[in-house]
């Protein structure tokens, strides 16, 4: 995983979330199956039977989330595992992808005092120093460099920042098409756990003389569960992938702006 500009702090928060996700499939949680048709007609038959009079035989129901992906099998639990990696790559995205991790106000007021005295050296030292590490810093570290290493640097360096801003944004692009990628196969694989749920049924009403609800159960409730597990990760995966793309050109848009004022006083020195 390629975690950009994102400080300790923000990849320790980001394995919370992950073990916190593993925690909570392990854990109980409310979903509990449907009574068998037969408990229903013992329930109305007898007046006398209350909730009380049977939770200790409802406490045996309850499932959890970990329990409903093993009913849907490999696929589902394959979904599963999907679900966690784009939660983990939402998290990073949140923290990484943000104005003030990717244009620190102090780099750009730093550069901007630097070049307007015509320190550019310094200003060289300033992008290298790990604190400054940046997308804004790394851009105006290639259009000093470039000036400072070329003849007619002056009049090159804004080829050299708009390389390196091109490079930056395909950066910040393919960090998000993980998401992308989640949100288009995920979709995929609930339709695949869907057939194989369906053929699973109908192999068991061909080779049984008299097939019963409950041998029927398992392959419709694979089918039902992977579907619904598809959706469920492929729709936010899809909303927070245009959601960061979004960010990114807004983002890139106002760093050109930025750095083209920093840059400025570059071009009337020789």
């Amino acid at each position: 995983m390629s975690w950009g500009y994102t400080s300790a702090s923000g990849r320790a928060a980001v394995w919370i979330m992950i073990i916190g996700a593993f925690w909570f499939a392990a854990s109980p949680i409310a979903w509990r199956p449907a009574l068998a048709q037969d408990e229903l007609t013992e329930d109305l038959s007898d007046p006398g039977s209350s909730p009380a009079a049977n939770a200790g035989g409802d406490e045996s129901k309850e499932r959890t989330l970990l329990d409903t992906v093993i009913d849907g099998g490999f696929i589902a639990l394959l979904i599963f595992v999907l679900s966690i990696v784009a939660v983990a790559f939402i998290v990073e995205h949140s923290l990484s992808i943000r104005k003030g991790v990717l244009m620190p106000d102090h780099v750009m007021d730093e550069q901007d005092e630097l070049i307007q005295q015509g320190r550019i050296d310094e200003a060289i030292e300033s992008c290298l120093a790990s604190d400054n590490s940046s997308m804004i810093s790394q851009i105006v570290l290639a259009g000093l460099e470039r000036y400072k290493s070329s003849e007619f640097g002056f009049a090159e360096y804004k080829a050299a920042v708009e390389e390196a801003g091109e490079d930056q944004t395909g950066r910040l692009y393919r960090k998000t098409e993980v998401l992308g990628l989640i949100g288009s196969i995920a979709p995929m694989l609930g339709l695949t756990g869907t057939v194989l749920g369906m053929i699973r049924a109908f192999n068991t009403i061909a080779t049984e003389d008299m097939a019963t609800p409950d041998k029927l159960a398992g392959g419709i409730g694979q089918a039902l569960v992977t579907t619904l597990m598809g959706l469920v990760v492929a729709i936010p995966a899809m909303i927070a992938h245009s959601f960061f793309r979004n960010k990114i050109d807004s983002i890139i848009s106002e760093a050109g702006k930025r750095v083209e004022q920093i840059m400025m006083p570059l071009g009337r020195r020789k």
